[in-house]
């Protein structure tokens, strides 16, 4: 590879170079722009770049704890991992997490700071136009490259003059825009044209070009299209990304979900409730992966007839999505399932459905005050006061893995108690114990996510399900986050102009 050298041409602010900058934009969300930008942090760290993720503004439930107990959006701490350095707030200065269709718990520079409906916070973006471009100088001031990543579309015009997340960031940074989209889901030509024809002039500038996602076939099929898309916008197709099968990788939110829904085949049935707030889902990726499981995300009370394991996830809703449940009649099949002897597991969120009752006096979540939970687990749920952010090495009292460790986070605001002193916790942390337990360990609450991220603890856990139905176990495969990432940075090298992204960060081949 030849070397790569920085230009000499650089933007200074208070007489500090600037780091380079590349932003990836969409025609539409889900259609790769977070991937894209995790695989250019991990090509721009394996070529022995400083690298940093930012999105000044993430609207996604799955979020992850900074060293600092802060929180972010899941998807820069994953394209953290990709370029091998510690999250921080910066990266993810704003977090927007949904309750509701119009309304939001804002998060900003890692903590809550209100629930705001829709109008609420066009009226905050202002402010938050300032944290978000601080952040993004702090970064630049520390590192050699940034990969910002946009929301959505940049052509949502009923939304441009509330935009602090893709062209008014773009122009703020004069930061060169790649534009991605899906072929997969049709119509691409169109997309990319449309988003072009709706963006300002001073916009279309910034865009070097178009990264073409998800295409399954022969690429010079797409000659004639490639060409016309040059010619009717005068910018080039960066590279066509072929689709690849078996991908299991973080998706920012659920949309990603979509493609997983189904299951693959496998002797082990697990079953997660695809909750309404789902939140965190994250926490089964280093099960899907497993040879003979085949994990689903179930919406329909049918679904659970065949389960060995189901898994209620996190929830930003609580009460909502339990209502949610009990209306489709997924709650009384979840106490079916436990009653012929199949694995019940809560995690956040799902671990508060489990007990005897949820409480929300003062309305943090909900507009209702209380309800039953589904009775599982002796444990009352209170909602009020901080939000506890923490991220624990825990140990675990679950009979089927007694001793082994595991490394969690916690992002919740109720506080937890068990009603029957005798009830064993799941783990502890330190001198404090979270979640409660069955006897047997098969039906079992935690605060705690990323608990299947350790391979003994998950190895641990498939054994014990597979002992339970009768058939033998299989050793799983150890969690790498970085395989399929690092599977993705080489496609992406392999199928995109790196040369033209290299020049756009700032530097040249010579």
């Amino acid at each position: 590879m030849p070397r790569i050298r920085p230009k000499k041409v650089t933007i200074f602010l208070e007489d500090k170079i600037l780091a380079g900058v590349i932003m990836v934009q969409g025609t539409a969300s889900n259609v790769g722009k977070s991937l894209f930008a995790a695989a250019l942090c991990r090509l721009f760290a394996r070529a022995g770049r400083t690298v940093a993720p930012f999105k000044s503004q993430n609207m996604a439930l799955n979020s992850f704890v900074t060293r600092e107990s802060l929180e972010i959006g899941r998807a820069q701490a994953y394209q953290a991992l990709a370029a091998g350095i510690e999250p921080t707030v910066d990266m993810n200065p704003i977090l927007i997490k949904p309750h509701s269709d119009t309304g939001a718990q804002i998060v900003v520079m890692g903590k809550p700071v209100a629930n705001m409906q829709v109008g609420e916070y066009h009226d905050y973006q202002t402010e938050g136009m300032k944290i978000a471009l601080a952040s993004l100088a702090r970064l630049r001031d520390k590192y050699e490259i940034v990969v910002i990543e946009g929301a959505g579309s940049p052509a949502e015009v009923n939304l441009r003059d509330h935009d602090i997340v893709n062209m008014s960031i773009a122009l703020a940074a004069d930061a060169p825009v790649a534009l991605v989209a899906d072929i997969d889901r049709g119509g691409v030509f169109a997309s990319i044209v449309g988003t072009m024809e709706l963006l300002e002039p001073s916009e279309r500038d910034l865009v070097i070009g178009y990264v073409v996602n998800k295409f399954r076939g022969d690429p010079a099929l797409l000659g004639s299209g490639l060409d016309f898309l040059r010619e009717r916008t005068g910018k080039p197709v960066l590279g066509v990304l072929p689709f690849l099968h078996n991908l299991r990788i973080e998706e920012e939110d659920t949309l990603g979900l979509e493609d997983r829904a189904g299951g693959v085949d496998g002797d082990v049935r697990i079953s997660v409730v695809k909750l309404p707030h789902l939140s965190n889902y994250t926490d089964f990726l280093p099960i899907e992966t497993e040879s003979g499981v085949a994990l689903r995300y179930i919406e329909r009370a049918d679904d659970l007839a065949d389960a060995h394991v189901v898994i209620v996830p996190g929830s930003k809703s609580v009460l909502a999505d339990l209502a949610w449940m009990e209306a489709q009649g997924i709650t009384n099949a979840i106490r079916a399932a436990r009653d012929r002897g199949a694995w019940v597991i809560g995690i956040c969120g799902g671990y508060q459905m489990l007990g005897d009752r949820i409480l929300d006096p003062e309305h943090i979540e909900s507009p209702r005050e209380s309800a039953p939970g589904l009775g599982l687990l002796p444990v009352e749920t209170r909602f009020g006061g901080d939000k506890v952010l923490t991220r624990n090495r825990a140990t675990c009292l679950l009979p089927w893995a007694t001793g082994l460790a595991a490394d969690g986070y916690e992002i919740h605001h109720g506080r937890t108690v068990r009603t029957q002193a005798a009830f064993q916790a799941a783990f502890t942390a330190g001198s404090a114990e979270d979640g409660a337990s069955s006897s047997d360990g098969r039906v079992f609450g935690t605060y705690l996510h990323g608990i299947f991220d350790s391979d003994p603890l998950r190895d641990a856990f498939l054994a014990a399900v597979r002992r339970d139905i009768g058939i033998d176990n299989k050793p799983t495969a150890p969690f790498d986050p970085l395989r399929d990432l690092d599977r993705l940075a080489d496609s992406v090298s392999a199928h995109v102009d790196m040369k033209e992204i290299w020049k756009a960060v700032g530097y040249d081949f010579g």
